[in-house]
């Protein structure tokens, strides 16, 4: 079984052009964040700046990283199960990821909490609206990914002696009676 689409699914460009632009802007805002983190409470500040940004582009890019990954499947026969099998895992990991951060930093003497909160909620709405440009400046078609049949089935006539799915014949009364 081959991992790789012979046609890339048409959402693959969109997630990757989201996840650089929300790399770039992880850069701008750690630095922002430790400026202003250092600033107002030192050496912790910049510390608890530079880790909140971390962790809201981490989270953000779970998502769309764990999305492409599973587009890898595209065409596959088991690529529906594959794809919610990903994304979902992906999902469980940041909530297991979420637990362990809060039990992990609670209390720590070099972490500051207001720094640490609003660099967090900093990252998260700057990934927000990074999603929502890169999503509303994308054109994607209604109707993506997918092949039309050429010829309908029904239009196509069985072989003499063929008989149809449902094991009766085409000209067979359907069972209902004529009066």
């Amino acid at each position: 079984m081959s991992s790789a689409s012979p046609h890339p699914v048409t959402s693959t460009p969109i997630l990757r052009t989201a996840l650089i632009a929300s790399g770039v802007a992880a850069v701008v805002l750690g630095v922002v964040a430790a400026v202003v983190g250092g600033a107002v409470k030192g050496a912790p500040g910049v510390w608890s700046g530079l880790i909140g940004a971390l962790i809201a582009v981490v989270f953000g890019a779970i998502t769309a990283g764990s999305i492409l990954i599973a587009n890898r499947w595209f065409g596959q026969e088991l690529y529906v199960q594959l794809f919610f099998a990903i994304v979902m895992g992906g999902w469980f990991l940041k909530l297991a990821l979420f637990f362990v951060l809060i039990l992990v930093l609670r209390g720590q003497p070099w972490l500051e909490p207001v720094v640490f909160f609003w660099a967090l909620l900093a990252g998260v709405l700057v990934s927000l609206a990074i999603d929502a440009v890169v999503f509303l400046k994308m054109r994607l078609p209604v109707v993506s990914d997918t092949s039309l049949p050429t010829v309908a089935p029904e239009d196509v006539a069985p072989s003499a002696g063929e008989r149809s799915p449902s094991g009766r014949d085409h000209d067979a009364d359907s069972g209902n009676s004529h009066v």
